[in-house]
């Protein structure tokens, strides 16, 4: 009598930059490998050595933030722990290589693994990521082979929007994420404009007078891209007081109705904060379903 072959394990693995809240990403079986955020020349973990609200506090204390991206030893080893806990496959995803090093440094520890490790660039970040790994790890929870849960985290990730208001651009200029141009743009004319993830990018899409006209166009913006999809996932993002992004979610939940399947308030992930500064509200809309 033949022996059955023995079902693809596949282990699913991202980022800090996905922003999971530590319970989703632990519901998901989803193993987070950290970017640094280094204050003043001391480098931490995110979400484990150095959380947003120090993050915080560093930025309005005028200290040097920068952040750094994981090694690949660190994705060498994550790969071991996936391996020694049975996995037979790896997919790896990761926020867009057109904002970080990342996802090369992934691919680089992928030839160093004892399984296939498929690399995914996300082209996206926060919760755009984070729910396409989440629905990447269901499909793996489910059987699905490594190609069929790569492919799945790409889609869900292209399929979604990431749009974001700033308090100030300087935090992006800084930090190389925004070009002089569009950053000078908001500076001297003292817009607060509307910024979107385009083509793995950081762009600026509508050129808006105030804080409070730019968050009203956030809200609106989201219920139209809502309103193109027939069931959708939310995340509403802050750094520092949530409770603009609490209120936000509500009145979205209202508005949309029951073409919303989840809203996720969560705090971004303090390397994607120290990049956009204490005030971020960000909204990210994608299709539900696995």
């Amino acid at each position: 009598m033949e022996t059955p072959p023995t079902r693809a394990r596949i282990a699913v693995v991202t980022d800090s930059t996905a922003s999971l809240p530590p319970e989703m990403a632990a519901a998901a079986g989803v193993t987070v490998v950290p970017l640094d955020v280094i204050i003043d020349g001391v480098a931490g973990r995110e979400g484990i050595d150095i959380s947003p609200e120090e993050l915080v506090a560093a930025l309005e204390r005028g200290a040097g933030v920068r952040t750094s991206q994981p090694s690949p030893e660190e994705f060498i080893d994550a790969y071991a722990r996936a391996v020694v806990a049975g996995a037979t496959g790896i997919v790896s995803v990761h926020l867009s290589g057109e904002l970080s090093g990342t996802v090369a440094s992934a691919e680089l520890a992928a030839h160093s693994a004892t399984v296939p490790v498929h690399v995914v660039d996300s082209r996206t970040v926060a919760l755009g990521l984070g729910l396409a790994v989440r629905a990447a790890a269901r499909a793996a929870a489910l059987g699905a082979d490594a190609l069929t849960v790569a492919e799945l985290a790409l889609r869900r990730s292209l399929d979604s929007r990431v749009v974001f208001t700033v308090a100030t651009l300087e935090h992006l200029r800084r930090g190389g994420r925004l070009g002089a141009t569009a950053s000078a743009v908001g500076t001297v004319l003292g817009l607060r404009p509307l910024l979107a993830v385009q083509d793995g990018r950081i762009a600026v899409t509508e050129k808006i007078r105030t804080t409070a006209r730019a968050r009203n166009r956030l809200e609106s913006w989201a219920i139209e891209e809502a309103g193109r999809r027939e069931r959708v996932e939310l995340a509403v993002h802050y750094l520092g007081d949530p409770d603009p992004a609490r209120a936000l979610a509500e009145r979205l939940r209202a508005r949309i109705g029951t073409a919303v399947e989840e809203i996720v308030v969560a705090e971004v992930s303090a390397v994607l904060g120290a990049h956009a500064g204490p005030g971020l509200l960000a909204i990210v809309v994608a299709d539900a379903g696995t």
